[in-house]
């Protein structure tokens, strides 16, 4: 699954627990007519990849739903759910790429429908 928005933020790498389960949270602004505040969390070495990107950002970030099951001291089950990022791409375009100018629209070209066959050769041979 996938989910699409602007970066609403980015906390900080958590550590818990003796052996150093890492966890990262981030909040995506879906931009639809209703605008949802979605909390994703990276876990592990995943939260490393939320290290070059910025509040206000357009993102895409593919994630896993999580559930599980809990019985609390008194012996009631509870459930829980979790939104589990594992990859996260910028939709802005590239910055290597504004050196490169826009193709213009097809209307711009004219069309070479009035060729005759003696004009287009003009090789000096």
């Amino acid at each position: 699954m996938e989910i699409q928005g602007k970066i609403k933020m980015i906390d900080e790498t958590k550590t818990f627990g003796s052996n150093g389960f890492r966890k990262r949270e981030v909040v995506v602004t879906t931009q639809e007519q209703y605008p949802q505040h979605i909390l994703v969390e990276f876990i592990q070495d995943k939260c490393d990849l939320l290290n070059s990107y910025n509040v206000g950002q357009d993102v895409k970030i593919s994630i896993n739903l999580r559930g599980r099951e809990w019985t609390n001291p008194q012996g009631e089950v509870k459930y829980f759910n979790a939104i589990q990022g594992w990859r996260i791409e910028s939709l802005q375009a590239d910055e290597g790429s504004a050196d490169i100018p826009p193709v213009p629209p097809m209307e711009a070209f004219e069309p070479a429908d009035n060729i005759n066959d003696e004009d287009h050769d003009d090789l000096p041979f």
